[in-house]
């Protein structure tokens, strides 16, 4: 299969999309318990989200990583997501998409969203030859995905430890059967060019 270097592979509908952020308890059981982040969760830190489940299943070693031993699945407004990318800069300078590093910089300052592409992994967690999307909310656009734009939270904590006892078991096929399923996310041109997607 051959896929584009760039590109969003998410869970979605026609009105949600799913992305992936991982907490210690003190900040998961709250916000499972009401349905969306509260305090200890902080709106003022950057916060980072993944639509691909193996990217964070990488970042937090099958939730087994300090602090990230809760794995939150976030549906999220389709609208909300697509309105990051649109205010989204790159997390750091790309000769060829900015005119120069100067132009970057006066981009970043003023974006309230980062985006950057980190290899993609298999269901090993091995890296792949694609990119995969992280997107940092800061400023006004965590307030909005705190406030606006979460539908929904549910741990799936323990979908990672099956997907991980599969492989420990040597089933790579069994575990590859419990990941979710993830498609492209059509992007509009003008949101695809901010963030240097491909298609």
């Amino acid at each position: 299969m051959n896929v584009p270097y760039r590109q969003i592979r998410a869970a979605y509908d026609d009105d949600t999309v799913t992305v992936y952020q991982a907490y210690p308890a003190a900040i998961a059981r709250p916000a499972l318990a009401a349905g969306r982040f509260v305090p200890p969760f902080k709106p003022a830190r950057m916060t980072w989200i993944k639509p691909s489940f193996l990217w964070m299943m990488y970042r937090s070693g099958w939730a087994t990583k300090p602090g990230q031993e809760h794995v939150l699945a976030v549906t999220m407004r389709r609208d909300g997501f697509e309105w990051a990318l649109s205010h989204a800069c790159l997390s750091h300078y790309v000769a060829g998409h900015h005119p120069n590093q100067a132009a970057w910089a006066s981009a970043a300052r003023e974006s309230p969203v980062r985006v950057q592409w980190d290899p993609e992994r298999s269901v090993r967690l091995e890296p792949l030859p694609y990119r995969s999307l992280q997107v940092g909310l800061g400023g006004e656009a965590v307030e909005r995905y705190v406030d606006d734009w979460i539908t929904g939270l549910t741990e799936v904590t323990g979908q990672a430890h099956a997907v991980r006892a599969r492989l420990s078991a040597g089933d790579e096929a069994g575990a590859a059967g419990l990941l979710p399923r993830e498609e492209p996310y059509p992007l509009a041109a003008p949101i695809a060019g901010r963030i240097a997607a491909t298609t």
